[in-house]
């Protein structure tokens, strides 16, 4: 490109006629290539830095997890990001070229119209993922767009100079936020995530890349001043684009809020207190709007079903509306009114009522209160858009919370009694629902997540549900418009929860140890009994042999593994001698073998003794079995015929002997580490099998057996019994030895241990229940979500467009 002093006349003509157009169009294309040059070494630097930092943001977000759920989607966003980030970086770079290309070409088209469209034709015409998508990339396109407007309108106009007259906006601009946005909204399609973490990765992008724009534009602004390009346009700003506000996110004024998205989600009280807790905040107030488009659809559908015979909504066109004053002060009567009533039923039982029904009546009460407050003045009065749409939520949560799954009936009973208070809530600060800081909010999911565990038989001293009693009894009493009794009981609950939670984790411990310890010495008398039984096998042998190999030397072998492993020298020695002993017992013809045997004996001898005493033999059995062996060696050199027998003849003999003389079988009163029977005689005398139990599996990989395999430490399961008694169980542990399960209940006490198989088994036959991971409040603005997109079905024409 040549130098300012080489170009004496630099300055382009707007109105450049079509044939100096062309005469100037290599320098203008080279002008553009230096525009692509400087976009695509920032912004693709700019990437650079958001994946360098999306695994930290997503390693803390896992490690302040609520659930094992959250978490285990944390660290798989993890892996995913690092095993195709470079991939998705080489996407972006393309999406990034192409998009100059067409741009060059005249074929970019307006992108905010594409990013968008899911709501301007309407929430129910996409599913969740692509409306939730579409929401995190035109919230993010709206912000930019708004704080960027100076810098990328000079940006436009001079783009509009160097592609030969062509009009340049916000939406065409190679390098304008929807473009960019769309590139990597494409890009990132590569990744395989859960829409949890892939609306935090483009909150990320927002932060990262979206802020980062304002110094690229200042430079392209600098460049092209420099080649000549409206040297003099600096700051001349038409008044619409000069005077946009502040960024507000599409919907914002179907939420009724006080500002916009970003607003919505840091609050007044400011509830977030780290850094990256902002990307959880922003996408909570996404799904909030979300919330209110759809109930701005639904009164919409409402107010035209009106228009044809049915009853409108509250929100009548043209009647004054009802201040929040007057629905605090009726709220606040209803309350008091309310208490006593509420306590009546609940010391009577702890039942649920008719939620659907108590809502209805709950706002109709409101509003036959806030007009006799008012009087006349106040009878024809409605209650605002805004209003109606808070008391349909807060309801449609309680009716939520009063049927779900995961709360045991006399905790749902206890929470759903908060309706009156958390409608007083809503109503006076609308982040309750946008901000997931918010102490109401959490209050409520704490409560819930402690109910999750509750059960009579954990719970026989009645602490948590009279401390959840006593948390929503002081917010009915002393609740009237000040959140610091919220704060108040928040905090007192966490303290409760927290000091139950560290005595409960020390006897989940204690479980988990005493399970260990019984697997560890389950499978070390398993392998003992393998070893011996492998070496005996139908062997016939003198019944003095058998006893020490089946008895003491088993033993022997348990401990051995338990304190040593089976790969140690003293394991193998141990194995050693059970070989020489057994070929000891062998009748000896020649006289090598006779020498050899003599040899033997004082290694065999020493070796039998210590492993006696290791077991705990008692001295005068340890006497009189050495005696007995003596006597059998000196009979085998001599000669003489010895009696033989199978293992499992003389273990059966023992066995009898032992019952007849009033002892417990294979008892060894020496000895308190082992079980009465030994290894050995366990197998004989049961199934004989000496292989360990594989994993149990079923013939069919069906949804229960995938449940039951995808469980992590911390999930809760409901086990029904057959009468009807229910007991909640938390994962506590997972056998690195058998895969089995240990359930213990909120006491840290264990309830079972089952395996993969059997749990299974009970999912699909409904005596076991997987309860949700997702806290209270998140899972009912789902809920929610999900009931709103019924009402109003795909493809469902709205009230403007049906006539």
């Amino acid at each position: 490109m040549s130098t300012p002093e080489d170009t004496p006349n630099r300055v382009v003509d707007l109105k450049l006629r079509a044939g100096n157009v062309a005469a100037n169009g290599e320098r203008l294309g080279e002008l553009l290539k230096l525009v692509r040059g400087i976009a695509l070494k920032r912004v693709n630097g700019l990437v650079s830095t958001l994946f360098e930092n999306v695994d930290d943001a997503l390693f803390h977000l896992a490690e302040r997890a609520e659930s094992n759920a959250m978490q285990v989607q944390f660290f798989d966003g993890m892996r995913e990001v690092r095993k195709k980030r470079q991939l998705v970086e080489r996407l972006f770079q393309e999406q990034l070229s192409q998009i100059f290309n067409d741009f060059a070409a005249g074929r970019l088209k307006p992108v905010r119209s594409e990013v968008a469209a899911s709501n301007t034709q309407g929430l129910s015409l996409v599913d969740d993922l692509e409306l939730e998508d579409s929401l995190a990339i035109s919230s993010m396109v709206a912000k930019a767009e708004n704080r960027l407007n100076r810098t990328l309108h000079l940006v436009n106009q001079r783009l509009s100079v160097i592609s030969g007259g062509t009009p340049v906006e916000d939406a065409n601009n190679p390098i304008g936020p929807a473009p960019l946005c769309q590139a990597f909204r494409i890009a990132v399609r590569e990744f395989e995530l859960e829409l949890q973490v892939k609306l935090i990765i483009y909150k990320l992008y927002d932060r990262y890349v979206m802020s980062g724009l304002e110094p690229l534009y200042d430079e392209v602004n600098a460049e092209l001043i420099r080649a000549g390009v409206l040297p003099q346009f600096r700051h001349q700003l038409p008044a619409g684009v000069r005077n946009r506000g502040p960024a507000a996110a599409p919907g914002a004024a179907a939420r009724g809020g006080n500002g916009p998205v970003e607003q919505q989600a840091t609050g007044a009280a400011g509830y977030s207190d780290e850094p990256y807790d902002s990307v959880t905040a922003e996408i909570q107030a996404e799904i909030y709007s979300t919330l209110r488009n759809l109930l701005a659809n639904r009164r919409q559908s409402s107010d035209f079903a009106g228009e044809s015979g049915s009853a409108p909504s509250q929100g009548g066109v043209g009647a004054p509306n009802l201040s929040p004053t007057d629905l605090l002060s009726a709220l606040s009567i209803l309350q008091s009114q309310s208490i006593q009533a509420q306590a009546q039923a609940q010391a009577q039982a702890d039942s649920v009522a008719d939620a659907a029904s108590a809502v209805r009546q709950i706002k109709q009460e409101l509003l036959d209160q806030a007009h006799r407050l008012g009087g006349a003045a106040t009878s024809e009065h409605h209650v605002s858009s805004a209003d109606e749409d808070t008391i349909d939520l807060v309801g449609m949560l309680f009716e939520f919370i009063l049927q779900d799954r995961n709360l045991p009936a006399p905790i749902q009973a206890l929470i759903g009694r908060l309706q009156i208070p958390y409608l007083k809530i809503a109503i006076l600060d609308k982040h309750l629902f946008a901000q997931k800081a918010h102490p109401a909010r959490r209050l409520l999911d704490a409560m819930a997540e402690a109910g999750k565990s509750w059960s009579a038989e954990s719970d026989v001293d009645s602490k948590l549900k009279d401390k959840i009693k006593q948390v929503v009894e002081t917010i009915l009493n002393d609740f009237d418009d000040d959140l610091s009794v919220i704060e108040h009981e928040l905090a007192g609950f966490e303290q409760f929860v927290h000091q139950n939670k560290r005595r409960a984790e020390l006897a989940e411990q204690r479980a988990a140890e005493v399970t260990r310890g019984r697997e560890k010495l389950h499978t070390a008398r398993r392998n003992a009994a393998k070893e011996i039984l492998g070496r005996i096998g139908d062997r016939q042998l003198p019944p003095v042999i058998h006893n020490v190999l089946s008895r003491p030397w088993a033993n022997y072998l348990v401990l051995t593994d338990l304190r040593h492993g089976n790969e140690s020298a003293e394991w193998k020695n141990a194995l050693q001698f059970a070989d020489e002993f057994i070929w000891s017992s062998f009748p000896k013809q020649s006289d090598a073998d006779k020498a050899r045997l003599r040899a033997l004996l004082p290694k065999l001898e020493k070796s039998l003794k210590h492993g006696l005493s290791t077991v705990a033999f008692h001295e005068g059995d340890v006497r009189a079995l050495m005696q007995e062996l003596t006597d059998f060696y000196q009979r085998l050199l001599n000669g003489e015929e010895l009696e033989l027998k199978s293992a499992q003849e003389v273990i059966a003999e023992n066995a009898a002997s032992d019952s007849a003389a009033g002892a417990e079988p294979g008892a060894n009163p020496a000895e308190s580490t082992i079980v009465n029977q030994s290894p050995v005689e366990e197998i004989v005398l049961t199934s004989g099998n000496v292989e360990p139990e594989p994993l149990e599996s079923l013939q069919e990989e069906d949804d229960h057996v995938v449940a039951a395999r995808n469980m992590k430490v911390g999930n809760w399961v409901e086990f029904i019994e057959a009468d009807g008694n229910r007991e909640r169980a938390k994962l506590s542990w997972i056998s690195p030895i058998t895969s089995k399960y240990l359930f213990v209940n909120r006491r840290g006490l264990k309830v079972c241990d089952k395996s993969v198989a059997a749990l299974a088994v009970e999912l699909r036959r409904g005596s076991a229940v997987l309860l949700e991971e997702v806290p209270l409040f998140d899972r009912a603005l789902d809920a929610i979500v999900e009931r709103l997109r019924q009402a109003h079905p795909a493809g469902e024409k709205s009230p403007e467009k049906a006539g």
